[in-house]
């Protein structure tokens, strides 16, 4: 679907594709330089997320954090890998190895949500 391109929209996105990890709407609403509401700024998230720009992470701290879709062709997307959360700098990222999901017959895969939480390689010095 044709989406129109606002500032907001071009902004959040720059903020995204220039993230080497995940961001929840408090870092992304804290990295706009105009005046973007809460409500707008969710919106569009949910767009990209529509749109298969980015993937949305359930962290287990209950946050959603959006991550901007690497490595995914337009026809196969998928975001079966794990995610890191770092419980000391609370960085979010994806994990490059992907999981293979074994479900019993007449299921259908659709999205895998997995969450490990730690420390990472900065903090674990």
């Amino acid at each position: 679907m044709k989406r129109r391109k606002t500032e907001s929209t071009n902004e959040i996105y720059s903020i995204l594709k220039n993230s080497k990890v995940a961001l929840s709407h408090d870092i992304i609403k804290e990295k706009i330089t105009g005046n973007i509401d809460r409500a707008t700024i969710y919106r569009i998230l949910n767009r990209f997320c529509e749109d298969k720009i980015v993937h949305k992470i359930i962290g287990d701290d209950g946050k959603q954090y959006f991550a901007f879709c690497i490595n995914c062709e337009e026809k196969k997307h998928k975001h079966n890998h794990f995610h890191f959360r770092c419980t000391s700098c609370g960085k979010v990222e994806c994990l490059a190895s992907e999981i293979k999901v074994s479900l019993p017959q007449k299921y259908i895969f659709q999205n895998f949500n997995g969450i490990i939480t730690g420390m990472c390689s900065s903090c674990n010095i």
